[in-house]
């Protein structure tokens, strides 16, 4: 995986903004409809491996792997809940999202999107007096969850 001194200002920069406003679209779908569109997250996953190719000029291995595990997880959690419940509790657009996820940031830091997405749709549920019946868009979360984790993989690693 690259680390901060590996990519080139201008990459991350045009990275960012790329992901930052395909991000601030798929929360407002979300928000608005509970979904997260195949015409958004499938192309941020393409982005997000081409982007750390670029950094490493290599195979990027751990995108590749961050990319696979972000969707199998979700899509597991999602059909096990299916399975208990008889409704949907988590949808094949958060597994792609946090599959994207996983190409963007790498397998290894994947799980500081779970964390950090996971604290603040709980916190907000918490503060908001979000019911248990009352559905609430995941897609914002891991959003934020992501966008903070590649900035802070670039300002502190290497």
């Amino acid at each position: 995986m690259f680390t901060g001194s590996d990519m080139p200002l201008p990459l991350f920069l045009l990275s960012s903004a790329i992901l930052a406003l395909v991000l601030v679209q798929l929360v407002r779908i979300d928000l608005r409809e509970h979904r997260l569109p195949d015409r958004y997250t499938l192309p941020l996953i393409a982005i997000g491996l081409i982007t750390n190719a670029l950094a490493q000029r290599a195979l990027p291995t751990e995108a590749i792997w961050g990319s696979i595990m972000g969707y199998a997880v979700f899509w597991l959690i999602g059909a096990v809940y299916f399975r208990q419940r008889g409704q949907e509790g988590l949808g094949l657009g958060d597994a792609k999202l946090l599959s994207a996820a996983g190409a963007w940031v790498g397998i290894l830091a994947l799980p500081w999107v779970v964390l950090l997405s996971a604290l603040g749709g709980l916190g907000f549920a918490l503060l908001s007096g979000h019911g248990r019946g009352q559905r609430l868009a995941f897609g914002p979360w891991l959003a934020g969850g992501l966008f903070l984790t590649w900035i802070a993989r670039w300002l502190f690693s290497g």
